[in-house]
């Protein structure tokens, strides 16, 4: 059994790793990948040769450079399958948590930060399910998976950009500032939580590593749209909610594009 390194420059999300996972599925000699996506390096495990896996990433044009192969023991890292469940599942159910409390209250509040912010979280949801689902799966059903994935975060991004222009020309009311700081401090609260058990668990397996950078994310924007909802409050005006809404759907709308390049 061995082990080879590669670098990929352009693997920065869980959407290269995904390209990167199907375009290497069905190979014989893979046994195990190991991802590094802050580094933007991947540890291939397998046997033979690596040149059909080095081929194979190549086509992807991600921007790859071979560095080594080494020999590795039987005892190299093969994380547990069952711990990858559980944990993609526990990130899954509070972020479909979070995507019904805070579309609810966001059109409740007239608030599109809430709303876009709920987008997000199902955005990914979508994403950990697709990979919950896809574990041990074919080819096939994870290219079906993310292709509707991919269309249905479109169409909730155009909607949502939609709502954005037609407040923009004047319509709907001011956000209630309160619950947008309310529900996006609860919403803090999670993800952090989120973050610290996934920071907490000794799993090296790369869906947990995409987990930690989407909860990442996710606080960030939690932060910015209680910023908005104060900033609400402080200029009695919709503009900061208006920004942070459009700010956000356009993360959605990127998210969705990467989720579709895993179905090509």
């Amino acid at each position: 059994m061995k082990k080879s390194t590669f670098e990929i420059k352009n693997m920065d999300c869980a959407a290269e790793e995904q390209m990167v996972r199907m375009k290497l599925d069905g190979i014989e000699e893979l046994i195990h990948l190991d991802f590094n996506l802050p580094e933007r390096k991947l540890i291939v495990i397998h046997t033979g040769n690596i040149d059909r896996i080095a081929k194979a990433i190549k086509e992807l044009n991600l921007g790859d450079r071979f560095i080594s192969t080494e020999e590795a023991d039987n005892t190299s890292a093969v994380g547990s399958e069952r711990e990858e469940r559980k944990l993609l599942l526990y990130v899954l159910i509070i972020n479909a948590f979070f995507f019904i409390l805070e579309i609810i209250t966001g059109f409740i509040s007239h608030s599109m930060g809430l709303v876009a912010d709920s987008l997000d979280m199902l955005a990914d949801a979508l994403v950990y399910g697709l990979s919950l689902y896809a574990v041990g799966g074919t080819v096939l059903r994870k290219k079906k998976i993310a292709k509707a994935s991919g269309y249905f975060q479109i169409i909730l991004a155009v909607l949502g950009f939609s709502e954005v222009i037609r407040r923009f020309m004047g319509f709907g009311e001011t956000p209630e500032f309160g619950m947008m700081v309310v529900i996006s401090l609860l919403a803090l609260i999670g993800n952090a939580f989120s973050l610290v058990i996934l920071r907490r668990t000794k799993s090296d397996e790369a869906h947990i590593k995409a987990s930690q950078i989407f909860t990442s994310n996710d606080v960030i924007i939690n932060i910015g749209v209680m910023l908005a909802g104060i900033l609400v409050f402080i200029t009695a005006s919709r503009l900061p909610d208006l920004i942070v809404g459009t700010i956000v759907f356009a993360i959605v709308l990127r998210g969705a594009f990467r989720i579709l390049n895993l179905a090509k």
